[in-house]
């Protein structure tokens, strides 16, 4: 449904109600693209009498409304968003997903039509050109080549050229223009052109030169559209997270539902090995839950009566019955995704070397092109020569040098970076790295290797206390587990939630887990240790590390020898923080934040000035990754994290983050060469063919060798980057 709602649409009927009369609507939101388009939304909705609350959701588009009771009008909610300048409608999900891809599957058709035309019109223009090697064809069968030509190319350059008219359009009635502008203005004058020479039995016409000239444009702005497409998945899969059904249990029998038709107040049941639906606070049972993709933190945290509950933890031992403190779209995890996007519309309002070079290119080119019309009729020139002088300035000034300045050099630096294990998602990533002053890392999974060992443990004794290991979940026993290999596992094992496992193991009765536990008093209450122990017999003690990376310090560093700050944040305890910190070298660190704190002090460090990159894999870290002006995430990181980040790194080291910021600082000092050139280039080039030195075909050739030169630039930073 696309349709305006405000056309006497009774909305009312689509109002789900409880038994007090509360209500919620849902309608989809068309338009909005940044942070300030969802306050605005949401607090024009909010101050509609009868609205308790509004909350739009940037990914999906849904603007979820509370209507506190039967007087709130609906309808007034749709005329308040359309007010407002956006279109409104009842959210549909396939509708939703349809609209965020309507935008690629358009790029995709106006490519598939620009390639047709472009190596179908060749079919006529190649005879053409066997004049240049003195076979010319005879004037009546070369103008029936550029008809047929024309015949080709002009239904296909005006419908793949649509991308780039409607841009020009826009940035123009802003007053502003973009590189779309030239793009557009020379496309069509370069049809008009080809059109006036072939009526008039010209020697040249540039049919061909209009539509593969947007082919290979729209291979650029396809894959752009599909990065950018990637990058905002990165909400998406939080989002994916929060467990899709929820166990609400009404007098004592449990009932699934939809997650999104949790209320507040409602009692849901946990079992063991399910993720923590919505926000809440444990009603009855005791269990220990994996916070470590919420908060980072390593440790497992014991939970009873009274604690409180976020979404998307894992409860992996006990059976609790909570209260829903919150809603799905309100919870945690939603919160983290907020943070996402509006991070990344932040992100996204970057402007790249290549707009800054055309806000100075395009009105220069422009106005030259319009002085050598009309001084030209002016100087008794006629209207096709002062037009063909015109065309002949604005294709030798054509901008697919400047165009190609940075992404062929960016293509070169992607490539190389490749074959180093780091994948580039964007070119703007590049340029955006190049200028970073400030490296931020997480602890867990980046600096370390994100997996607990034991240290100094006699194998006699891993494998004495390896058959209760092998019957727990938890994550130190599995790493004692895996360090024993297989083997026997305990018989009659009891594992109590938070404390740890017993069982019995050849016929004697054993404990594994905390010192209490265990029955040891005054022992070191680490996370980081087990103990194990028969009844009535000695207790053993385990000690487990999460190692640094191995070459973790060196790239520290080889960082600071680059000029730049080095700063960790993490979500763990102060203490493993801080050692790890000593091993590697980083004198400044803050623990136990939270993702909100991260993405904080990444917003402080940016209001400072500081150009940070932030370098995570956890879902703690996905809100600072995307606010942050360059970001990075190991292979290993969870999916959330590497769609957030503009980089991912493989392998098991940290020399990628080194490599990529010098592959970047390095591309962006070729880009300006490039950018250099290209304006000497226009410098000369320009004088010339307004004074009718250089005729079209002449300019053309000379725009396609600047390109070519452009281009044999930005491989040379490739043979230079061999030779490291």
């Amino acid at each position: 449904m696309s349709q305006s709602l405000t056309l006497h649409r009774d909305l009312e009927a689509f109002v789900r109600r409880d038994e007090a009369g509360k209500g919620r609507l849902e309608l989809l939101v068309s338009g909005a693209r940044c942070a300030g388009c969802i306050n605005k939304i949401e607090k024009a909705v909010r101050e509609i009498p009868g609205v308790d609350a509004a909350r739009l959701n940037l990914t999906t588009g849904k603007l979820a409304v509370q209507l506190e009771g039967r007087e709130a009008d609906p309808e007034r909610v749709v005329e308040t968003v359309e007010a407002l300048g956006y279109r409104a409608c009842l959210f549909d999900p396939g509708e939703a997903a349809a609209a965020q891809d309507r935008e690629g599957r358009e790029l995709a058709v106006a490519l598939g039509v620009a390639g047709f035309g472009a190596g179908n019109v060749m079919m006529f223009t190649v005879p053409a050109w066997a004049g240049l090697f003195g076979q010319e064809l005879n004037s009546s069968t070369l103008t029936l080549m550029y008809w047929m030509a024309a015949i080709v190319a002009t239904p296909c350059a005006l419908f793949a050229g649509r991308p780039f008219f409607r841009s020009a359009w826009a940035s123009l009635k802003r007053g502003k223009a973009n590189m779309d502008v030239p793009i557009s203005i020379g496309v069509i004058l370069t049809l008009i052109v080809s059109f006036s020479e072939t009526i008039l039995r010209g020697k040249h016409a540039y049919f061909d030169a209009a539509v593969t000239l947007l082919f290979l444009l729209l291979i650029g702005r396809y894959l752009d559209h599909r990065l950018r497409a990637n990058a905002r998945s990165a909400a998406r899969d939080l989002l994916a997270l929060q467990t899709p059904v929820a166990m609400r249990l009404i007098d004592g029998v449990e009932q699934g539902i939809p997650v999104a038709e949790v209320k507040i107040g409602d009692r849901l049941v946990v079992a063991p090995g399910d993720r923590v639906p919505v926000d809440g606070l444990v009603e009855s049972g005791q269990s220990e839950l994996d916070n470590a993709l919420i908060t980072g933190e390593t440790a497992l945290a014991p939970v009873g009566a009274g604690a409180r509950l976020h979404a998307g933890a894992l409860n992996l031992s006990g059976r609790l019955v909570m209260t829903a403190t919150a809603r799905s779209e309100d919870s945690t995890v939603a919160a983290i995704a907020r943070l996402m996007e509006a991070g990344a519309q932040t992100r996204s309002a970057y402007v790249r070397l290549a707009d800054k070079a055309a806000a100075l290119y395009v009105p220069v080119v422009h106005t030259a092109a319009a002085l050598t019309f009309v001084g030209g009729w002016a100087l008794g020139l006629g209207p096709r020569e002062a037009l063909l002088r015109a065309a002949a300035v604005l294709i030798v000034t054509c901008p697919c040098a400047l165009g190609l300045a940075v992404p062929a050099v960016q293509i070169a630096a992607s490539s190389r970076l490749f074959r180093k294990g780091v994948l580039v998602k964007s070119g703007a990533a590049l340029e955006r790295l190049a200028e970073i002053d400030r490296v931020v890392f997480d602890k867990t999974g980046v600096l370390t290797e994100g997996r607990p060992r034991l240290i100094d443990a006699p194998a006699h004794l891993v494998a004495m206390a390896a058959p209760l290991a092998r019957a727990s979940r938890h994550p130190l026993a599995k790493a004692m587990a895996a360090e024993a290999g297989a083997g026997p596992v305990a018989t009659d094992c009891i594992e109590t939630a938070g404390q740890g496992v017993e069982g019995v193991i050849d016929g004697r009765c054993a404990r594994l887990g905390r010192a209490a536990f265990v029955g040891v008093t005054g022992g070191d209450a680490r996370e980081t240790e087990l103990w194990f122990g028969f009844e009535n017999d000695i207790k053993i003690r385990f000690v487990f590390e999460d190692q640094p990376r191995a070459d973790a310090a060196d790239t520290i560093a080889r960082l600071r020898r680059m000029g730049l700050t080095v700063e960790i944040l993490s979500g763990d305890l102060a203490g493993p923080v801080g050692d790890i910190a000593r091993e590697v070298g980083v004198t400044e660190f803050r623990a136990a934040l939270t993702p909100f704190d991260k993405a904080a002090i990444v917003d402080q460090f940016k209001a400072d000035g500081h150009k940070v990159l932030m370098v995570g894999d956890g879902l703690n870290d996905a809100a600072a990754l995307s606010k942050a002006h360059a970001s990075m995430a190991p292979g290993a990181a969870v999916d959330a994290a590497q769609n957030a980040a503009d980089l991912v790194f493989t392998g098991e080291g940290l020399s990628a983050v080194v490599e990529a910021i010098d592959t970047a600082r390095e591309a962006r000092r070729r880009a300006l060469e490039n950018f250099g050139f290209s304006a000497l280039y226009n410098l000369v080039a320009t004088p010339a063919a307004m004074f009718g030195l250089i005729n079209p075909f002449i300019a053309a050739l000379a725009m396609s060798g600047s390109s070519m030169v452009v281009l044999l630039n930005a491989a040379r930073p490739r043979i230079a980057w061999r030779r490291r």
